[in-house]
């Protein structure tokens, strides 16, 4: 049975949408690297995100989560990204273990990258070898 519902005239109202785990990291990120305070709606509080969090921070972004979900982020500009004290943990995050590998090649500072056991395995050759080939150490 086919049935036909008629096109409304328009539509109001008000949408939530679900965290995207993707998007979620590249605002980290981004935020991080802009000036001034940015604020990210729908924050996932999922591991990988969160790893992504937890390596802007150790970079010296401060962030915050208020009482209804809202993250702001920082950002203290392209040079303003402190050197690390420790490695940069991705946890399992390929997602964080390739985006931060690009910024970290943009530093003027050097730094380590790590993971969980799983993520040390996986190969990154087709991120390590093109900015290798751009200068980076």
């Amino acid at each position: 049975m086919v049935q036909t519902i008629p096109q409304a005239a328009s539509l109001r109202g008000t949408v939530a949408l679900p965290a995207d785990k993707s998007i979620s990291h590249r605002s980290a990120i981004l935020s991080a690297l802009g000036e001034g305070r940015s604020r990210v709606y729908n924050f996932p509080t999922s591991a990988d995100p969160q790893s992504t969090l937890d390596c802007v921070r150790t970079l010296g972004i401060d962030t915050e989560r208020d009482d209804e979900g809202v993250l702001t982020i920082r950002g203290r500009g392209l040079k303003g990204l402190r050197p690390p004290s420790t490695p940069l943990d991705c946890g399992n995050s390929g997602t964080t273990m390739r985006l931060l590998s690009g910024v970290m090649a943009g530093q003027k500072f050097g730094g380590v990258l790590t993971g969980d056991e799983s993520l040390r395995q996986r190969p990154m050759e087709r991120i390590a070898d093109p900015l290798q080939a751009m200068g980076a150490r």
